[in-house]
């Protein structure tokens, strides 16, 4: 496990608790002094708490101040100074009340009172990374916090993830963080988990929540649909590389849904140096047999790729073949490609020419039988 929170020193909250609170905010830009997270690998890989792929906060103990749903909204948290409500100042994050001890003669917490939200991921899979952002929150952020995790299938209640027989495996033991910062940890391990629990010790504020690692979907699901989307994130396909990731994520090219607007997709910056093209890699969840395809230039009016080409290749090591031919692009236009001849693939690139952007690539197909045999060995494996 590592800690990356900001370029500044970490320093231990236990002795100077007021060590890792941010400046008073003093006007103008409130991201002035922000501290940021490292660049940090495990940032690249997919958000399983993306509410675009289903995830949800489904319970908290407490959300006096601040819903428990802020925590997964995807912009960056906003802060308006004036901003009060009936319950006091108004957060854009999730924010507990102060926890107050038993009595008088102990007004301060137990060691062991926390505050805690429960998190449906929207895709299960093996957790690489967690960032807890307390955006705003410079003295009202959790002294520590921790997080647990388990797999429970279907569609549980909150009840039934708090009862008895339900095992958490704690993945991130209680830790400090700062206030106003992006607080990343590194988290190391192969299980799938379905859900976490994201605890405050013992109470405070967390602006935003995301849980980056990867999918691992339940091969028995994906056989009983029969052709399925291969390279789609719920489905396990994941963005190995690109040439340009100057404006978005080549991920969202493969997320479910429409694209909704102009940066829910894929948009490079323009490109100037001739005979060169664009590019994007991905890999799909195992050996699959694609039989249809479509891109989707949806909200990219004036700026969407003037040209695709899609190449396919058949193992790490494979010699890359031609699926789609240079063919050209509509603005904000679905195209549908069907293919003579299923394209057996583990891998595919999608190329621009020269530049511009795609809203959404989808691979129709299924698994091949030493693909489906892969995906059920990793599904196994963990712990699933």
């Amino acid at each position: 496990m590592t800690f990356d929170a900001s370029e500044t020193t970490f320093q231990n909250s236990d002795t100077d608790p007021h060590a890792n609170d941010a400046a008073p905010y003093g006007g103008g830009d409130p991201y002035a002094d922000y501290r940021k997270a490292g660049d940090l690998p495990f940032t690249e890989l997919v958000d399983l708490a993306d509410r675009r792929l289903g995830a949800g906060v489904i319970a908290a103990n407490d959300e006096f101040f601040a819903e428990r749903e802020n925590l997964l909204i995807r912009e960056r948290a906003v802060f308006d100074p004036e901003h009060f409500g009936h319950k006091g100042k108004i957060m854009d994050g999730w924010e507990t009340r102060r926890r107050r001890g038993a009595d008088a003669e102990t007004p301060f917490p137990a060691p062991e009172d926390h505050d805690w939200a429960i998190v449906r991921l929207g895709a299960p899979g093996v957790i690489r990374g967690i960032v807890l952002d307390t955006a705003h929150f410079r003295g009202n952020y959790p002294q520590r916090v921790s997080v647990q995790a388990t797999s429970v299938e279907g569609a549980p209640s909150p009840e039934q993830l708090l009862a008895d027989d339900v095992k958490w495996e704690e993945i991130l033991p209680p830790t400090p963080v700062r206030g106003h910062a992006a607080n990343a940890f590194e988290i190391t391990g192969g299980r799938r988990y379905t859900h976490i629990r994201l605890c405050q010790h013992p109470d405070g504020g967390i602006a935003r929540l995301r849980v980056h690692g990867e999918v691992v979907p339940d091969p028995a699901w994906l056989a009983a649909l029969g052709t399925v989307d291969l390279i789609s994130v719920l489905n396990g396909g994941t963005y190995e590389d690109a040439s340009d990731r100057f404006y978005s994520s080549p991920t969202q090219i493969i997320l479910p849904g429409t694209s909704r607007k102009m940066d829910d997709g894929w948009e490079n910056r323009r490109r100037r140096v001739r005979d060169t093209n664009d590019w994007v890699r991905f890999r799909l969840p195992a050996q699959g047999a694609v039989r249809a395809i479509e891109i989707d230039t949806a909200c990219l009016k004036g700026n969407s790729a003037g040209w695709i080409a899609l190449q396919g290749r058949n193992g790490d090591t494979g010699e890359w073949f031609e699926i789609i031919p240079r063919t050209r692009l509509q603005p904000d236009t679905l195209h549908r490609f069907v293919l003579r001849a299923q394209a057996v693939v583990t891998h595919v690139r999608l190329d621009a020419f020269p530049d511009g952007g795609v809203a959404r690539m989808r691979l129709h197909g299924s698994l091949t039988e030493s693909g489906a045999a892969e995906l059920t060995r990793r599904y196994e494996e963990s712990g699933a």
